[in-house]
């Protein structure tokens, strides 16, 4: 069996499997997640047996999956063994009707951590991280709320998911002054067909020490392999038929990356997930890509992305295919101030 690499979450000192397993497809408790997966107690607990096994030890959850059902289900999936593994988890998102039951506001953060440890059956989150910004809730409010939970001693490390740059740069400026917690990971959405990360996220993690947790690293199934030109969406997808809030991606795009995938495919053997967990794990800032899976197949063949590199010129053909023209202001920052700006000009 390969050996797991492991890697340092964002600037700090622990160290997480560079592949972790999303829960997203336990409980199925909503219409929403109920088309990512419906595994239930026994199911997970096979699950977990077979990532423990190959060295996948850290867990990611959120409160809002099936409106929590999904960390209960990992509660008792890890019972008797939460000294082997990490838990991570989120809150921020809407889980109730009422004013309070949505966002980072002190109030909100220090409950929803308290009801997922209740969900998850321990005494302490490894990541807690939060779910999105909160554009009313002060920032200075949620930091120190954040931080107030590591000096309870119920979180280890402090995350964010989904911050555009200048959210996660004002909790890191606001942290530093005041020697709150720092964030040290951000779950961000990156994959071949989907590379706005690199575009300040990236370079912001570099400066910053913050690690890339990678949620849909297959592009919300798309890089599954079962899309190829002329073929039929298949029945059972978490594509936008399924699921409308699957980011838009022009079809042309997606075929011209699962082409190059096949050519890589052709020449290692590998499949096209595989190709596609294997080249971010090659991207900088990238500490952990969180897979997801229905079942026992899907797991193993995502596991199946560690212990072989792709080649310089296997990468090289995938970043081409998958290159897109940036937004402003950075396209206009790399022919300006790029790493091309001490050539000539056209």
């Amino acid at each position: 069996m390969t050996e797991m690499e492991y890697r340092a979450l964002g600037r700090s000192g622990l160290m997480v499997p560079v592949l972790s397993l999303g829960t997203g497809t336990f409980g199925g408790g909503t219409d929403f997640f109920r088309a990512w997966g419906t595994v239930d107690v026994k199911e997970a607990t096979r699950l977990v047996d077979i990532a423990l096994d190959a060295g996948v030890s850290m867990f990611d959850s959120a409160d809002t999956y099936s409106k929590g059902l999904a960390e209960e289900v990992l509660g008792h999936a890890i019972k008797g063994r939460r000294d082997r593994v990490l838990v991570s988890t989120k809150g921020s998102f809407r889980m109730g009707p009422g004013p309070n039951d949505v966002g980072s506001s002190r109030h909100r953060i220090i409950g929803a951590c308290e009801a997922s440890l209740r969900r998850l059956g321990t005494d302490y989150i490894d990541l807690y991280q939060l779910h999105g910004f909160d554009a009313v809730t002060p920032v200075e409010e949620t930091v120190r709320a954040l931080d107030d939970l590591v000096r309870a001693g119920k979180v280890r490390y402090v995350g964010c998911s989904n911050f555009s740059g200048w959210h996660l740069m004002k909790s890191l400026a606001i942290a530093d002054r005041y020697g709150w917690t720092r964030h040290v990971a951000h779950q961000a959405y990156y994959s071949l067909i989907g590379r706005d990360y690199e575009w300040e996220l990236m370079p912001l993690g570099l400066a910053e020490g913050v690690g890339a947790v990678v949620w849909s690293p297959l592009g919300w199934g798309r890089l599954t392999g079962k899309l190829r030109r002329g073929q039929s969406k298949p029945e059972v997808s978490r594509l936008p038929g399924t699921i409308n809030e699957a980011p838009p991606v022009d079809d042309e795009h997606l075929f011209k990356v699962v082409d190059a995938i096949d050519a890589v495919a052709k020449e290692t053997g590998k499949t096209v997930p595989q190709i596609a967990i294997n080249w971010l794990l090659q991207r900088p800032t990238v500490s952990t890509v969180i897979i997801g899976a229905r079942n026992e197949r899907q797991l193993v063949d995502n596991l199946g992305a560690v212990g072989w590199t792709l080649t310089p010129a296997q990468i090289a053909r995938l970043d081409e295919a998958s290159a897109v023209t940036p937004a402003y202001p950075y396209w206009h920052q790399r022919r300006s101030i790029g790493p091309d700006r001490n050539k000539p000009p056209v």
